[in-house]
């Protein structure tokens, strides 16, 4: 069963108007949760706003946003305030620009979400600015309130929807320069690169979900039903987490590569 949609509006460019849902692409709902609680009694732990000079609770409806502008100073800040300066309306994506879909980096993009058409009568539209998009290799650049929070988004055609992309804040992105301006630009040696080849050649296959399963959930999840029978969980088997050990040893590249194709011929030689 599909998910519930998490947001419904509208889908505007000029004055061509959808109505859509969007729903996010990815989930955490299957991952173990946890509460914290006081060992003694059992009992969960309350997460309260205390006052830092009293100590005393403080009621939501006294609760403010606070702007520091001195070591021992701040500045109440009101929600009149903050919401005047955010968006008109928060369930139109009005798209602003297009731009084309090479332009925009991969560090750019945030959290995905799908867009979809939310009834019949609204098909034609959203498949005309879908389709759009699609010949013209570019996407939508709009701006919408999400998770409390202004956000930039990208709209990019993908199959029969739209992917929704918030875009991270430009002070929120670091030059790779930055960091990867000190590597030494001299090209490896051939004979390196054409071992690394072969590795790699011997490592392709195709992409699966499954590479990327999350084996501490797995496990947690097998404590959790160990508990349940009030067994003790399986021993963990051998290899399976353990890394495996750096060898004191220095070898040079070549060797170490030369070692790795012998290793992976003998692994791969049908039996």
């Amino acid at each position: 069963m599909a998910p519930r949609n998490f947001w419904k509006g509208y889908l505007r460019l000029s004055l061509v108007t959808c109505r859509v849902a969007m729903t996010p692409a990815i989930s955490t709902r299957q991952k173990v949760r946890f509460h914290t609680i006081n060992r003694a009694t059992g009992n969960r732990v309350e997460s309260r706003y205390v006052d830092e000079a009293t100590g005393r609770p403080v009621r939501e409806e006294d609760q403010r946003r606070g702007y520091p502008v001195a070591d021992d100073r701040l500045m109440v800040i009101e929600d009149e305030e903050l919401e005047a300066v955010a968006l008109e309306s928060t369930r139109t994506i009005d798209i602003d620009m297009f731009v084309p879909r090479d332009d925009i980096a991969w560090i750019w993009l945030d959290r995905p979400h799908y867009l979809t058409p939310d009834d019949k009568i609204a098909e034609e539209a959203f498949s005309v600015i879908r389709d759009a998009m699609a010949a013209t290799g570019t996407v939508g650049i709009s701006r919408l309130v999400l998770y409390r929070r202004e956000r930039a988004v990208m709209l990019e055609p993908r199959d029969k929807g739209i992917v929704v992309w918030t875009l991270r804040y430009g002070d929120e992105v670091r030059e790779a320069e930055d960091y990867f301006g000190g590597i030494d630009r001299a090209k490896p040696d051939a004979g390196a690169l054409k071992l690394i080849g072969r590795l790699i050649d011997e490592r392709t296959t195709d992409w699966d979900p499954a590479m990327v399963a999350d084996p501490v959930q797995k496990r947690l999840k097998a404590i959790i039903a160990a508990r349940k029978r009030r067994q003790k969980p399986a021993p963990r088997r051998r290899g399976e987490a353990e890394p495996a050990a750096t060898p004191d040893n220095v070898v040079s590249i070549m060797d170490a590569l030369r070692r790795s194709v012998e290793a992976e011929k003998k692994a791969n030689k049908p039996r």
